[in-house]
């Protein structure tokens, strides 16, 4: 049985203008391989509603589950909340469990909860809450959808509350074998046993180094028997 699929969405026009480098994605698809989840399909979209609504929209009906990233902090531009309470036909309001969690927060700070803080309160009506060790205000679930903050040390300590409840299949394994020889020389025994292992993902990433051109072969598969088995056929035709 194939595992099951996720797919993320990052929102953000500092994404897009390069302002800010993405270190979500990156750190989210080790999480879900070694869960056996399959990372998918990303897509990045600007802080746009009609944008938002339609990417979150098309990912959930095509997947397992799907995480968001980005735009739910206190200011003007954030305005994920309302785009998947929106997209999911839930009303938005403040909630009461969100307004505690950020009062006994600031209330220990010595901070006011002030209009922009109680922003991030605001949760579509039917969401469960997502817990922030990190700096408290919540992140939430609707549906298949984990909608979690930007920062990537929130983002990590919000992925790490939502995996476990979550049923992954069997973690792929991944093996590197190092060739030093040109793509155009490789592939066609390479495409040979790719189809001699098709339960396998082979993916050849190539490198100039020194002037020499050579290849990452990379082989990826949850059955370790398997990936040795074709190691040592790549082996074989490549060393």
């Amino acid at each position: 049985m194939a595992n099951p699929t996720a797919a993320m969405l990052v929102i953000g026009d500092e994404i897009l203008s390069g302002r800010t480098r993405d270190a979500n994605m990156h750190y989210l698809a080790g999480e879900l391989t070694a869960a056996g989840i399959t990372l998918a399909e990303v897509r990045i979209v600007s802080d746009d509603r009609e944008a938002i609504i339609t990417a979150v929209q098309a990912l959930a009906a095509g997947h397992d589950t799907v995480f968001t990233s980005g735009g739910i902090g206190p200011t003007h531009d954030d305005i994920t909340a309302d785009c998947m309470a929106a997209a999911f036909g839930q009303s938005i309001d403040v909630r009461d469990d969100a307004r505690a969690i950020l009062q006994a927060h600031y209330d220990k700070a010595g901070t006011d909860l002030n209009e922009a803080r109680l922003r991030m309160a605001r949760i579509p009506a039917d969401a469960a809450l997502i817990d922030n060790p990190v700096s408290s205000a919540p992140g939430f679930t609707i549906e298949n959808v984990h909608v979690m903050a930007g920062v990537p040390s929130v983002f990590k300590a919000m992925v790490a509350s939502v995996l476990p409840t979550l049923t992954g299949g069997a973690p792929l394994i991944s093996k590197t074998l190092t060739v030093h020889r040109g793509e155009g020389d490789i592939a066609g025994p390479l495409g040979t046993l790719a189809e001699a292992y098709p339960d396998l993902s082979m993916g050849s990433y190539p490198f100039q180094r020194d002037g020499r051109y050579g290849s990452n072969i990379v082989v990826r598969g949850p059955d370790e028997g398997r990936l040795d088995a074709a190691m040592a056929a790549l082996e074989a035709a490549f060393t």
